[in-house]
């Protein structure tokens, strides 16, 4: 029988000053178990064989089915002659083929290379060619994108499935009537060398049994998000990513109770926030995990007034659409226990107005792909220990510095802005194929992360804003974010982003894009005006660019670096 994997307290390691502001419930050091991550749902599947692992469009999935499946599918791996180290793509959105396909290919101790399906075929390209993925799965309509991308990787294995194929009968019926209505014919892929559909491949007579695979060993090739250069593949271990489930678990498990409750499931699970904090999480806990393929509003609401979660990770872009939609009020949202806000900073008006709207308790977090992803978080329970404005504090067993910019050595004062680095099992090994950026990154056991941040004498972490985007005006350091909170308090902004732009004489200045409400307006001066009367002059944008949205990438962090290369662009052509 598989020992279950749970959160045990550990005494006697790291004992930091701050964990006296945790939740009263929460150890500062764990135990971690050296198993693989999968073992996490043959565990979930022995504990709450019957439990709902997967809801999707109404559709439930227990954890012995899931399980069942996924043995299946790794067996169907291992006949296409997939072997351990290989690298298996997946390219899907939320779905429970997602989950097989993930656990079915760390079960043969495949590395699996979670893909953006909104890639285009250059962009996929790319990351399938630096992981060497052999195998890639699927969805029908993504198919033309990666027979694009094929050429000039390894790929041999197209593994094609689709959405409808888990929805109940009458609305899988349906969706086919509307797709084949909207596209006239459903593309095929039969003929094409090494396309196979996903439910023949649970079909293949292979061995299913699971693999001899190491805690040590890499289980995640996850490539980061690129918003601040090219995307590298961070080497993420099943040591890792067991640790920061545990962690996780720790911190705001106590909202759930296993084998009972749900989460929601909105944010991505090919990026590695949704990936751990909800996939992981939730099979971790035995709860069922409503999964949402897109980001369609009204239907994440009714589907929390359906089926009550009690967790909601999500992004500032996503709270920030439920405060300001008049649907909010049409739905019963009052069993979300807690709320966890990642991927980009927390506005503070944002976390005002969806506790005044919901009462649940949204409290920010912080992460990044090469740390599994999550190291620091507020308090979820205890409010008045959460810190608004601020990242929170360190995950157990993990320590965090402020250093200084210059050398990166020396420690700053509290409240004095550095780098953030961090240090925890969390970690990842390094950057796959990419020694001198891993060497840079990792140093002395420390992730460097590019982040400005301040840290006071509790040891509660702000974030300042990213190293590379940091704007210089007269000699003085100008942080994106204070600019972007200013314009945030104006009742008539949604959302803005700062940048910094040429100026002859002080280097640069600050120009700021933004978006307005629904219905409301306000003019350049305006909003200049109003920041003149929160921020240093050097601060104030000297520009205001208003435009209908702002870029930003799947998970909601704003592409300050494309509004930058667009405004360059402008520039040199006016002159």
């Amino acid at each position: 029988m598989a020992k279950r994997i749970a959160v045990r307290p550990k005494a006697g390691t790291l004992s930091p000053k701050y964990a006296t502001n945790y939740d009263a419930d929460v150890p500062s050091s764990l135990e971690y178990p050296r198993v693989p991550l999968h073992a996490l749902l043959d565990d979930a599947a022995e504990s709450y064989p019957n439990s709902t692992a997967t809801i999707f469009f109404n559709a439930k999935r227990s954890y012995a089915s899931l399980l069942k499946d996924t043995k299946r599918f790794s067996a169907g791996l291992r006949a296409l002659g997939v072997k351990k180290g290989d690298r298996v793509a997946i390219d899907l959105p939320n779905c429970p083929q997602f989950l097989i396909a993930f656990f079915g290919a760390l079960r043969i101790g495949a590395v699996v290379v979670p893909c953006n399906p909104l890639y285009t075929p250059p962009e996929l390209r790319l990351q399938l060619a630096d992981a060497g993925a052999e195998t890639i799965v699927v969805l029908s309509r993504v198919y033309p994108v990666v027979k694009a991308a094929r050429e000039g990787t390894k790929i041999r294995n197209i593994i094609v499935t689709n959405i409808k194929d888990e929805m109940p009968p009458v609305l899988r019926a349906l969706f086919t009537l509307a797709k084949e209505k909207k596209e006239g014919h459903r593309q095929a892929f039969e003929g094409d060398p090494g396309a196979i559909a996903f439910d023949k491949v649970l079909t293949l007579n292979g061995d299913d049994s699971a693999a001899d695979v190491g805690a040590d060993e890499v289980a995640l090739l996850q490539y980061t998000g690129g918003t601040t250069g090219t995307s590298k593949g961070a080497m993420l271990s099943h040591r890792a990513l067991v640790a920061n489930t545990l962690q996780c678990k720790a911190w705001f498990g106590r909202a759930m109770r296993d084998g009972e409750d749900a989460v929601m499931a909105v944010m991505p699970l090919f990026h590695v926030y949704g990936l751990t904090t909800v996939m992981n999480f939730a099979v971790l806990s035995g709860a069922a995990m409503i999964l949402e393929p897109q980001l369609d509003l009204e239907h994440v609401l009714k589907d929390t007034q359906a089926h009550k979660p009690k967790l909601f990770h999500g992004a500032p872009r996503i709270y920030n659409a439920i405060i300001n939609s008049p649907l909010a009020k049409k739905y019963d949202l009052r069993s979300v226990v807690a709320c966890i806000s990642g991927s980009a900073p927390l506005m503070i008006e944002t976390a005002r107005r969806f506790k005044e709207l919901t009462g649940g308790n949204l409290v920010e977090g912080y992460g990044l792909t090469e740390a599994s992803p999550v190291t620091h978080c507020n308090p979820v329970f205890d409010t008045t220990k959460n810190r608004i404005g601020t990242i929170g504090l360190p995950f157990p067993d993990t320590e965090s510095r402020v250093v200084d910019l210059e050398t990166g050595e020396r420690d700053v004062a509290p409240g004095e802005a550095g780098e953030l680095v961090i240090r925890g099992p969390q970690l990842m090994d390094g950057y796959y194929n990419k020694p001198e950026e891993t060497a840079q990154t990792l140093r002395n056991g420390w992730l460097y992360t590019g982040d400005i941040a301040t840290i006071d004498a509790d040891g509660y972490v702000a974030i300042v804003d990213r190293k590379k985007e940091m704007i210089i005006v007269s000699g003085y350091n100008v942080y994106p974010r204070e600019v972007e909170e200013a314009l945030a308090r104006h009742p008539a902004v949604l959302e803005g982003a700062a940048i910094g732009v040429p100026h002859p004489i002080k280097g640069e200045e600050v120009k700021a894009f933004v978006v307005l409400k629904p219905g409301q307006t306000a003019t350049a001066d305006d909003l200049i005006a109003f920041c003149r009367e929160q921020l240093a002059p050097f601060k104030v944008p000297k520009a205001i660019e208003f435009r209908e949205a702002l870029p930003k990438t799947l998970i909601g962090k704003v592409l300050r670096r494309q509004l930058a290369e667009e405004d360059k662009k402008k520039r040199a052509t006016a002159a």
